[in-house]
């Protein structure tokens, strides 16, 4: 479902959108904007997923672990 909305657009963008939207093959101005925009959403997503990926794997690093062998180290188990 499409929801309209109210966007601003430079100028001297809306004019080479205007005139070069049919020479794409887009059946509309508004198919035109609405995919360059899909576009730009995708790219920030995956940016956003990338920044995150990057700052769980910084928290991984930082974070404290305990030792879960620490009460059977130094045992001999060959001998046991």
């Amino acid at each position: 479902m499409l929801i309209p909305a109210k966007i601003q657009i430079d100028k001297k963008n809306y004019e080479f959108m205007k005139q070069v939207y049919k020479e794409l093959h887009y059946r509309s101005l508004s198919e035109y904007i609405r995919e360059a925009i899909n576009a730009k959403v995708q790219q920030d997503r995956k940016r956003l997923r990338e920044l995150k990926r990057t700052e769980a794997m910084e928290m991984i690093g930082r974070a404290q672990y305990d030792n879960v062998f620490e009460s059977i180290e130094g045992e001999d188990f060959e001998n046991r």
